[in-house]
């Protein structure tokens, strides 16, 4: 699957969803099952190459200075909570992405952020878009018996970040933090 192909389907989700396509907060949030829902009319290994692409693009956004962004605006730096950052960030499609990778103080410009950052609700991260996929490729295929044999196939081989890149600097260092990510800590620290 080529990389635009993976992110046209985000975008189709998010424009199936319209406005309410940039915040995962809401308890009735509709996204998810837009991304089903177009996932599922693909054919099941067009769904297996999508979750491999997946695991590409949570790979490239592996990388220090997002872990702590993600740190400074949801408060949580585990591995699980970084991972559900990247992909609620992947939801928020390929342009925000992007540039999200290439400069997490960026995020400073995201409504969602703000608001976050005013205790006024928002959430980015997404527990996690794996579970979509598989739930695509069951409504897809009937069942999920044979996705984890079709996916540790796609995935053999893959080499995959053993840490993340970039710039390493203590989180919990406030003058840090607000050196290498000023327009976040403003917004957080501050």
């Amino acid at each position: 699957m080529e990389i635009s192909t993976w992110w046209g389907i985000v975008e189709q989700a998010r424009a199936a969803v319209g406005d309410r396509a940039d915040d995962r907060d809401p308890p009735d949030d509709p996204l998810p099952d837009a991304l089903v829902d177009v996932l599922a009319a693909l054919e099941p290994a067009d769904i297996i190459d999508f979750y491999v692409k997946h695991v590409e693009l949570t790979d490239s956004a592996e990388r220090y200075p997002l872990m702590w962004a993600a740190f400074l605006i949801e408060g949580s730096f585990t591995d699980d909570g970084f991972m559900d950052f990247r992909d609620g960030l992947m939801l928020l499609g390929h342009e925000t992405f992007k540039r999200a990778v290439a400069d997490p103080d960026s995020l400073a410009d995201l409504s969602v952020v703000l608001r976050m950052s005013r205790d006024e609700g928002g959430w980015i991260g997404y527990e996690t878009l794996s579970y979509l996929i598989k739930d695509a490729y069951q409504r897809a295929r009937g069942e999920t018996g044979t996705f984890d044999t079709a996916l540790e196939a796609a995935i053999k081989g893959m080499t995959r970040p053993e840490l993340p890149s970039g710039g390493n600097w203590d989180p919990e260092d406030d003058d840090a933090m607000r050196h290498h990510l000023p327009r976040l800590a403003a917004l957080f620290l501050d």
